[in-house]
């Protein structure tokens, strides 16, 4: 048998059917106000900020945002354009030039978008580029998204240049002859490009080098043998080195010498020293030698010893002597002597450039 429910019961039953259609339609209102939100990236004069926004286009988001627009100003997308979810507005206030730069049928010269990543940006790019197609001017430049590296950094931009040149030049770059862009500068700019530029400078930097002095020693029978006394102190000269430099962003990648030129000699030191040979003077230092050497047979270059003199040269390293007549000057780079080819090659093969040696005249 079926028990009828009470009037009360009837009564709960109504009130609870009516808390879940209540419950039910605040859902919808919700849900529906959340479909119609959206979230933007609002960029005002370079300054971006993320907004949640109800508008229904970019005009409607502008008014709500408060913001007002006078002729000359960059609405991009245009204030017509549909919001959605994700997108980039930019604001520019009197974007438009003094007519120096190139002009859109827009009205608006090329112009450049930074700091976009992303699909976001890509959305942003293939949504603007529909616009600009879809009811424009014939010749209407499109807007593609790109990334740039300059001098090592990346940048990720929107854009509207049709070619790498247009680019770079928004981006406040002028590449000149030596500079490296890749692709060419007049290459067509197309969506998804990878620009690369290096900045590359060749120019002339001069070094001034020290050029250590050496030290003369005269031996004598006015000391006590082995008794050093200093009769004039050295000083080191200097030689001005030319370079040629190769700069990449910056950074020295080569370096080639051009010359080198003695601003000021080295003053060799003096010295006395008490006779414990038969040698007259000697000097201990590093022998080169050269080819283009005056005169014939065993000569040598010396910075200061008279010439005519007679110098008997030893390799420290094997003990190799020869005797060389002095009749040219050189060398001022710190060595000690300059010996023609025949004559280093009694103290070592020529390929060794330079060795240790002891002079003595």
């Amino acid at each position: 048998m079926r028990v009828r429910p009470s009037r009360v019961r009837r009564l709960r039953i109504r009130k609870a059917t009516g808390n879940v259609a209540l419950a039910a339609s605040v859902l919808a209102v919700v849900g529906g106000f959340l479909a119609i939100q959206k979230t933007v990236t609002l960029v005002v004069e370079g300054r971006p900020e993320a907004v949640r926004t109800m508008s229904s286009n970019v005009g409607e988001l502008l008014d709500a945002e408060g913001i007002s627009l006078a002729s000359g100003d960059l609405v991009l997308p245009p204030e017509w354009a549909p919001l959605t979810d994700g997108m980039i507005v930019r604001v520019e206030h009197g974007f438009v030039g003094d007519g120096s730069e190139p002009v859109s049928p827009l009205g608006v010269g090329v112009w450049v978008m930074e700091g976009v990543t992303g699909s976001p940006a890509m959305l942003a790019a293939r949504s603007t580029e529909d616009w600009f197609s879809a009811g424009a001017a014939a010749g209407q430049q499109a807007v593609v998204a790109a990334h740039v590296v300059v001098m090592g950094k990346d940048h990720d931009v929107l854009t509207n240049a049709a070619t790498v040149g247009e680019l770079l030049s928004a981006m406040g770059i002028e590449p000149d002859r030596n500079d490296r862009v890749l692709p060419s500068p007049s290459a067509p700019l197309k969506q998804n490009a990878d620009v690369r530029f290096a900045s590359i400078d060749v120019g002339v930097r001069e070094l001034r080098v020290a050029i250590p002095f050496t030290t003369f020693t005269e031996y004598t029978d006015d000391l006590d043998p082995g008794q050093v006394r200093i009769v004039r102190q050295g000083s080191d000269g200097v030689m001005l080195e030319r370079y040629r430099v190769r700069r990449v962003n910056g950074e020295i990648v080569a370096r080639d010498l051009l010359g080198r030129v003695v601003v000021e000699e080295a003053l060799a030191a003096q010295r006395l020293v008490g006779r414990e040979d038969q040698g007259a003077g000697s000097q201990v230092g590093e022998a080169s030698w050269y080819s283009f050497a005056p005169g014939d047979g065993l000569t040598a270059a010396h910075p200061w010893l008279p010439f005519g003199t007679v110098v008997t040269v030893t390799n420290l390293a094997n003990g190799n002597s020869v005797q060389v007549v002095i009749n040219d000057r050189g060398p001022f780079g710190g060595r000690v002597i300059d010996l023609s080819d025949q004559a280093f090659a009694r103290l070592a093969p020529l390929s060794q450039g330079v060795c240790q040696v002891r002079l003595v005249w």
